[in-house]
C-alpha cells in the first residue's frame, strides 16, 4: 500500500512523535511506501507551555518525510490536501490528539477524501480533551467531519466518540515505546543519573499537567512517611503549568527537598536510565484515556501504580503488572506502602512479561490495514 501518515514526527518530540517515527518504520519493514506529512509549525511558540518543541535525540533513519504542513495557515492546508490528494494514496492515517488541530487536519483530511480513492483514517488518542474548553466539541465534530474510519487506544476514548459518530471504530492497545531501548542494570542506571544504587525509587515520569495528578502523588508520599523508611520519589519530567504549585505544596508537606526533582524534558537516549533506576512507576492521574508511559513501562519490565480512571484500568491488570487504586492520597499511598513492605519489582515480573507480548507494532499494523 501507499500510506501517508499526517501528524507530528522528528524533530518534533514526545510520545505522539514518537509513535509516528515507530510506526512508519514497521509498515515500511511490511512492504508499504510510507511517507510522514510532518508539521513545519506545529504551535506557535506563546501556545506552546513547555521549553522547546525539538527533540535533540538523533533522527530516524530511512523515513521519507515532509515537513509541510501549518497548523494556522489555511492556504498551506489548502496546498498540502491538494497535493496529498493528487498524490492519492491508499490511506491517510491522521493523528489526532487536541481539538486546536481540528481545523488543519479536518481541512486537510476533508480535501484527500474527495479524490475518491484515499481511505482516511483518524488515529484518536483523545476526542474529549483532559483540559476542557467550551469550543472543544465544535472543532472536534469538524474534524470527525473529514474522516472514514477510526483508530482508538483504549475503550474509554471509543466510548467518547460514540458521542459524536457512529463511523466504524477499531479499538487496539498503544503499542510498546521500544525505540527507547531495554532496560540496563539498577547500578548502571545509577551511576548515569548520579544516584545511590541502593536506593529504593518511586518515580512520576512525563510532562506535568494538572490532570496527572502530581498533587496527589505528592501528598501520597508525605501521607506515607516513605522518606523515614529511606523511599526516594522521583519526579522526572518538565512542567506544563504551574510549577510553583507544586514546589509550594511539596514545601508545605516538608518534603521539597527529599524528592529527587528532574524537571526537564528527557531525552530518548536517557529514557532506559531513570526506568532502569526505579522500582515502580506511579501515575496519579485523575482523567486518562490511555497513556505511553504505561507502554515504555512494559518496554523496561517495570511495575506501575495508575489510578482507575479511563483507559489505564484496560491495561495494567491490578496484581499482576501493578496496582489499579482509587485517584486519591490515600489509595496511591496504601499501593505505595504495600509494594515497598512486602514485595521487590521481581515479584511483578511474570505479569509484566505476559503484558508485554500483547503489544507489538505488527499487531498494530495489521488493524490499522484491516487485516486483523
Amino acid at each position: 500500500m501507499k500510506i501517508t501518515l499526517l501528524g507530528p514526527a522528528y524533530p518534533y518530540r514526545g510520545g505522539i512523535a514518537a509513535f509516528y517515527d515507530r510506526l512508519a518504520i514497521e509498515l515500511m519493514n511490511e512492504g508499504h511506501s510510507v511517507t510522514i506529512e510532518n508539521f513545519s509549525l506545529q504551535y506557535p511558540e506563546f501556545l506552546f507551555p513547555g521549553k522547546t518543541q525539538y527533540n535533540t535525540s538523533s533522527a530516524p533513519s530511512d523515513v521519507n518525510m515532509r515537513r509541510s504542513v501549518n497548523s494556522v495557515n489555511p492556504f498551506n492546508w489548502i496546498s498540502v490536501g491538494r497535493r496529498i490528494a493528487k498524490e492519492a494514496p491508499d490511506l491517510l492515517l491522521v493523528r489526532y490528539w487536541m481539538p486546536f488541530m481540528a481545523p488543519c487536519l479536518g481541512t486537510i483530511a476533508r480535501i484527500v477524501r474527495g479524490n475518491g480513492k484515499t481511505r482516511v483514517v483518524a488515529l484518536v488518542d483523545n476526542i474529549i480533551p483532559h483540559e476542557r474548553h467550551f469550543y472543544d466539541s465544535i472543532l472536534s465534530k469538524y474534524f470527525i467531519g473529514g474522516i472514514d474510519q477510526f483508530i482508538v487506544l483504549s475503550a474509554s476514548v471509543r466510548d467518547e466518540l460514540k458521542q459524536f459518530t457512529n463511523k466504524p471504530c477499531i479499538v487496539t492497545q498503544h503499542p510498546l515505546y521500544d525505540t527507547y531501548g531495554s532496560k540496563v542494570t539498577k547500578a548502571e542506571a545509577a551511576a548515569k543519573l548520579g544516584l545511590d544504587p541502593d536506593g529504593r525509587y518511586a518515580m512520576f515520569f512525563g510532562f506535568i499537567r494538572d490532570y496527572k495528578g502530581l498533587d496527589l502523588l505528592l501528598e501520597a508520599y508525605a501521607q506515607g512517611k516513605f522518606l523515614e523508611r529511606g523511599i526516594r520519589l522521583i519526579v522526572a519530567g518538565e512542567f506544563y503549568g504551574n510549577q510553583e504549585k507544586y514546589m509550594s505544596l511539596a514545601s508545605k508537606l516538608g518534603i521539597k527537598e527529599q524528592i529527587i526533582w528532574h524537571n526537564d524534558f528527557i531525552d530518548d537516549d536517557n529514557i532506559k536510565y531513570w526506568f532502569s533506576v526505579a522500582d515502580i512507576v506511579v501515575q496519579p492521574y485523575k482523567t486518562a484515556t490511555q497513556s505511553g508511559i504505561t507502554q515504555i513501562c512494559y518496554q523496561m519490565e517495570k511495575p506501575m501504580i495508575v489510578t482507575n480512571v479511563g483507559g489505564l484500568p484496560e491495561i495494567v491488570p491490578h496484581g499482576e503488572a501493578g496496582y489499579v487504586v482509587n485517584p486519591d492520597a490515600t489509595s496511591i499511598a496504601s499501593a505505595m506502602d504495600d509494594f515497598f513492605t512486602n514485595h521487590k519489582p521481581e515479584d511483578f515480573l511474570l505479569g509484566l512479561l505476559a503484558q508485554k507480548k500483547k503489544y507489538s507494532w505488527e499487531t498494530f499494523a495489521k488493524k490499522l490495514n484491516g487485516e486483523a
